[in-house]
């Protein structure tokens, strides 16, 4: 068996360009365009890279950026200030602060500052809550754009075993709620996991976020499974890899996302799409109060 590929980029273009059109809609019915607004706090050379493609990504689908570039010396109150001044505007429908940030600056408080109808990371414990009640406002981008990958291939979700690899905050334990809402049958693996090849090997669908090289051997893919791989790792010669062993994968795998081109580009396409959607929230006041947090 030769996996197909899912092709994230075109899967993301299609979606960046949907909210383009729906921008465009909005401009030519005289309402606003939604305004994004980006932090990044100190020099990180990836997490510069990340911002410039979400700034990128703003200007092709016609959403308004405002970008804050940050000293790292910056203290947690003034940080702090500066999202307050953003949840205040009522130009800006979204905001976003590049993760990591500085040691001395606690990302959970950061986070939860910003207000939960601006959240459009889908990372305040409000728009995570509505996720666990099987209610979403604003989802995790990465978690959202998994979601229409599978929905490319029409996977079907009901009653499908699906295995997530990784726990964390960002892409395992929201990326299992997602699923759950799909009605498919969930294992989430972590580090405490006794045997994870027999796990993985159980899955229909298998969706893997970790940060590890090679972590997933190929052997341990279930014939005619679908692969997600959502690691991305640069070995020693510079090359870019995901936690599955791809060659080995594809050979079992009915479907397999590649690395680079598989689920990145569709993190940065839900991040318009999240945009987009604070905007009509808001607009029809549905969204969360501002003392939801």
């Amino acid at each position: 068996m030769a996996a197909q590929i899912i092709d994230g980029k075109t899967i993301a273009r299609s979606a960046r360009r949907q909210v383009r059109d729906k921008v465009l809609e909005r401009v030519a019915n005289g309402r606003r365009r939604p305004g994004l607004a980006v932090i990044l706090v100190g020099s990180d050379p990836a997490s510069e890279i990340y911002v410039g493609k979400k700034l990128e990504a703003c200007n092709k689908a016609g959403i308004i950026s405002r970008e804050r570039y940050l000293d790292n010396t910056l203290s947690e109150a003034a940080l702090m200030a500066e999202i307050d001044a953003l949840n205040d505007d009522p130009t800006i429908d979204g905001i976003l602060v590049q993760l990591p940030l500085p040691e001395h600056i606690g990302s959970n408080a950061v986070l939860e500052r910003i207000r939960p109808d601006k959240d459009v990371d889908g990372f305040h414990p409000y728009n995570v809550g509505r996720l666990a009640q099987r209610a979403p406002t604003l989802s995790a981008c990465t978690p959202l754009g998994v979601i229409r990958m599978l929905e490319s291939i029409d996977e079907t979700f009901y009653g499908r075993r699906a295995v997530v690899v990784g726990a964390s905050n960002i892409i395992g334990r929201p990326m299992a709620m997602e699923l759950l809402l799909k009605g498919a049958t969930i294992t989430v693996c972590h580090k405490f996991t006794r045997d994870l090849a027999s796990e993985v090997a159980r899955a229909e669908i298998l969706v893997v976020g970790v940060g590890k090289a090679g972590l997933i051997r190929g052997e341990w893919i279930a014939p005619g499974a679908t692969v997600i791989d959502v690691g991305m790792n640069r070995l020693d010669d510079g090359r870019l890899v995901g936690d599955v062993e791809f060659d080995a994968a594809a050979e079992r795998a009915a479907w397999i996302t590649p690395v680079p081109g598989g689920v990145g580009p569709m993190t940065v396409a839900m991040l318009m799409d999240n945009t987009l959607r604070a905007t009509e929230l808001r607009e029809q006041d549905v969204a969360p109060a501002a003392n939801a947090s």
